[in-house]
């Protein structure tokens, strides 16, 4: 995969942007199967294909870069605002915030994502449906998190990582629904989460 940007031009560095974020809109609005190069360069105003081709090999090549591009997008955008959180629950809760913030923010890019892992499950390419979602790494840090309240006593006894797979879910469906129902309201989606995960997660009084 292309991702390493040493020893690239400005202008090529540039072109390699304009070609993600063309792929972007296509994918969120075609949807995976009609994303070809021919509609990705048509929606950048790129003459030719043959443009596309000199930065990724091939649709799945551009598929990881696509990918990449947006879950790094994720990290930037939410990583701040979970690291201003002071204990655990309001990191936890600063954690559902933030992924639904970028859920409503930034549709089209998760759009994008859930249709190129929509066809890495139904065998369209090659690349993994795991490398669309931070797949395992992403549960295992929140079950770290979740596991060191425990440790620190604020929250009760119970699996961290099925915990983990569970808010995970939920996130997921959250952008699911997102994309099917573009009125939703993702700030009420979000409260509801963080009280359903606060009571789930929170230290049984005596």
């Amino acid at each position: 995969m292309q991702v390493n940007h040493e020893g690239r031009s400005p202008a090529a560095v540039a072109r390699r942007g304009q070609i993600i974020a063309s792929a972007i809109s296509v994918i969120a609005e075609l949807g995976y199967a009609q994303a070809s190069f021919s509609q990705i360069a048509k929606r950048a105003g790129i003459s030719s294909t043959r443009l596309i081709s000199y930065h990724f090999d091939d649709k799945n090549e551009l598929m990881s870069a696509v990918a990449e591009a947006v879950l790094t997008h994720a990290g930037e955008y939410m990583r701040p605002r979970i690291s201003a959180a002071t204990g655990h629950q309001a990191v936890l809760a600063a954690y559902i915030e933030a992924n639904l913030a970028f859920i409503r923010e930034h549709l089209e890019e998760v759009r994008a994502v859930m249709e190129i892992a929509a066809g890495a499950r139904a065998g369209e390419t090659s690349l993994d449906s795991s490398a669309t979602g931070g797949g395992d790494q992403a549960v295992r840090l929140l079950a770290q998190e979740l596991r060191a309240g425990q440790v620190d006593g604020d929250f009760r006894r119970f699996d961290p990582l099925v915990m983990a797979v569970t808010i995970r879910v939920a996130i997921d469906a959250a952008a699911n629904r997102a994309t099917a129902e573009p009125d939703l309201n993702l700030d009420a989606y979000a409260d509801e989460l963080v009280a359903l995960f606060h009571h789930a997660t929170r230290q049984e009084q005596s």
